[in-house]
């Protein structure tokens, strides 16, 4: 039987809930935010978010990855292979870097990743 802190307030009515109680709540929310945002991201992008993916490719993905996606045969991941359904690897590789490729985090934003990942992913031969 676990043990009880006599000092501590019994949870009852109208009173705060314990710090675990908050802690499962705050989790609780994060996940649901964490699918909302994956949801967001299963969805067909609209031509208008393809076209600025392919701008912020242009300016920031080309040279290494290759215009088009098309990559010229160096050691940078080929993107048309990247896996579709999987956003946060693909966000984590840009704001953190991976191998040989730059972080990305004080150029470009969660926006701009995600507009990134609509062309990347429309390209996909996935």
């Amino acid at each position: 039987m676990p043990r009880s802190n006599p000092a501590a307030p019994a949870a009852g009515r109208g009173e705060a809930p314990c710090r675990g109680e908050r802690t499962r709540g705050i989790v609780a929310v994060a996940g649901a935010a964490l699918l909302a945002a994956a949801s967001a991201h299963a969805a067909d992008p609209a031509p208008e978010e393809i076209e600025e993916g392919v701008s912020i490719y242009e300016d920031f993905c080309a040279m290494c990855h290759g215009r088009d996606l098309i990559n010229p045969g160096g050691l940078a991941l080929d993107l048309r292979k990247f896996p579709k359904g999987d956003f946060e690897r693909f966000r984590n590789s840009v704001l953190n870097g991976k191998g040989g490729m730059p972080a990305w985090r004080d150029k470009l934003s969660d926006e701009d990743i995600a507009l990134l990942w609509a062309y990347i992913g429309s390209s996909s031969a996935n």
